[in-house]
C-alpha cells in the first residue's frame, strides 16, 4: 500500500434516499451540507434506470451503459475525498434484474433511485485529495511518501 493514512472513525450516518432522486446527486449534496470531506460509504435498494461506466485502461477515457429499467442495487460502495475543494463521491454498483443477471461499474450521475438505504462513515483525519494523475488518466489520490 502506498504510504497509507490512519483515520478515526467520526459521525455515522444512516438514512434514505428519496425515491425519484439522483443516486450520486444526492450523496454528494448529502456529503456538503454536513461538511464531510472524508468517508466510506455502502448501500443498497433499487433503481429505476442507471448509468455505470467502465474505464478503458488502454484508452484512458470512460465507456458508459446506459440501463433504462429497474434493477435491484446488489452492492454499492464507495469513498468520498476532495475534488477541486467539494466533495466527491466515488462509488461502484452492481444491479441484478428480475431473472439474476448483472451488471456493475462504476456509478454515474443519472442513476435514478426507487429506494436506497444508506449507511456514510465519515472518517476523521488529513483530508484526501484528487488530482490528475498523469499514469492513468484518471483523478487519483494525492498521497506522497
Amino acid at each position: 500500500m502506498n504510504s497509507p493514512r490512519e483515520y478515526s472513525a467520526g459521525r455515522r450516518f444512516m438514512g434514505r434516499l428519496s425515491p425519484g432522486s439522483d443516486l450520486l446527486q444526492s450523496l454528494q449534496s448529502f456529503c456538503r451540507q454536513r461538511g464531510i470531506a472524508v468517508a466510506s460509504f455502502q448501500l443498497i435498494g433499487a433503481v429505476r434506470s442507471a448509468r455505470i461506466a467502465f474505464y478503458d485502461q488502454r484508452h484512458k477515457k470512460y465507456g458508459e451503459l446506459a440501463i433504462d429499467r429497474a434493477m435491484e442495487i446488489v452492492s454499492c460502495s464507495g469513498n468520498i475525498s476532495l475534488r477541486d475543494g467539494q466533495p466527491f463521491v466515488h462509488a461502484h454498483i452492481s444491479l441484478a434484474d428480475e431473472e439474476g443477471h448483472s451488471r456493475g461499474g462504476h456509478l454515474l450521475p443519472g442513476t435514478i433511485v426507487f429506494v436506497a438505504e444508506v449507511d456514510v462513515q465519515e472518517l476523521l483525519g488529513e483530508a484526501l485529495v484528487r488530482t490528475p494523475d498523469q499514469e492513468t488518466g484518471l483523478p487519483l489520490w494525492k498521497i506522497e511518501p
